[in-house]
């Protein structure tokens, strides 16, 4: 029977999904370290990290990230992975503005070593209130990718799309969702992450989270889907 191991870490929500409106506070941020439940090319115990920053003025809007992940079965290496991001937004008005973002990723077990894009577009705050946020972005973009195990490298333009939903069931309570597409001739990568947090007290919340992440193109003997599930103490500041 495979054994289910549940994470705990410090993390916290990078904007609290009850404080979407813009301030010209400044950076705030997320740690976040634990254990996790992985199937697909990655089935073992594994240790995952994050962090991240975010700010927003009345004008812009940025946010910074990293993460890994890392696990291990029978001794043996089973899992390792690690990526930046980053974006940046020009207000255009109220609910509109002009996005440009890159993303840095690297995994030793998944269909692809490596993928590196850069894309520019245009973003939507579709609801914007003190409970719920729903955000669209859509723009065209360029990856460079290699296959992994082999010296094939799939470098095209693309189309990048993203989605980012969080709603404040109570007080305590709030659900999200997010939603990435980097779509390509060769390769279309997708990756959604649903996740349920409760918070404990201010600073303390417990944070249930599905990743499913997909990449179109495989080698023989490659999955094409990835899944991780985490349970996370969350911590904010």
């Amino acid at each position: 029977m495979r054994k289910l191991f549940l994470a705990a870490a410090l993390s916290a929500a990078i904007v609290p999904l009850h404080a979407q409106e813009a301030t010209d506070a400044g950076w705030s941020g997320t740690g976040e370290l634990g254990l996790a439940i992985s199937k697909g090319n990655t089935d073992s115990q594994t240790l995952i990290g994050k962090l991240a920053l975010a700010k927003e003025t009345d004008a812009w809007k940025h946010a910074a990230s990293a993460s890994f992940l890392y696990g291990k079965q029978d001794d043996i290496e089973s899992a390792y992975r690690y990526g930046l991001a980053a974006s940046t937004g020009y207000r255009l008005g109220e609910r509109s503005y002009l996005t440009g973002s890159a993303r840095n990723e690297r995994d030793h077990f998944a269909a692809y070593e490596y993928q590196w894009t850069a894309a520019f577009g245009y973003g939507y705050e579709a609801i914007k209130n003190d409970t719920t946020h729903l955000t669209f972005e859509i723009g065209p973009g360029y990856r460079w990718a290699k296959l992994q195990d082999v010296r094939v490298h799939e470098n095209e333009a693309i189309l990048r799309g993203s989605m980012s939903f969080g709603h404040q069931l109570t007080e305590t309570t709030s659900v999200y969702d997010t939603l990435l597409i980097e779509a390509g001739s060769d390769n279309t990568f997708a990756r959604n992450e649903l996740g349920l947090m409760v918070k404990m007290t201010d600073a303390l919340a417990l944070k249930a989270g599905l990743e499913v992440r997909h990449n179109t193109d495989a080698l023989a003997g490659t999955k094409k889907t990835d899944t991780l599930t985490t349970i996370n103490v969350v911590y904010g500041f």
